[in-house]
């Protein structure tokens, strides 16, 4: 099976997307960050890229999860773990079984 690139995306995982774009804005403001800070702190250059990945219209590219996570003041193994429940979760309930789901 092949990736098929004009298929529309499962309103499933866009539902899960947006609870993991909740969750983000949720550990920004727990770090006391504005979403200007924040862009200025992970250097992604406008703040209105973190706007997208809060309404869950977009995903952090995984070469930048361990920039997020200091940037939120977390352990990065554990906001990895965390953002896969959203982001992969056939492969968050692999690595960690169904019960660790958000």
């Amino acid at each position: 099976m092949g990736a098929q690139p004009n298929k529309v995306e499962d309103p499933e995982r866009l539902a899960l997307r947006k609870r993991g774009g909740v969750w983000l804005k949720e550990r920004r403001e727990a770090a006391g960050l504005t979403q200007r800070e924040f862009a200025e702190k992970v250097d992604v250059g406008y703040y209105t890229f973190i706007s997208q990945i809060e309404l869950g219209r977009g995903r952090i590219p995984p070469e930048r999860y361990h920039d997020w996570a200091v940037a939120l003041k977390m352990e990065p193994r554990e906001f990895v773990r965390e953002l896969l429940a959203f982001y992969e979760p056939g492969t968050h309930a692999i690595l960690f079984g169904d019960s660790e789901n958000s």
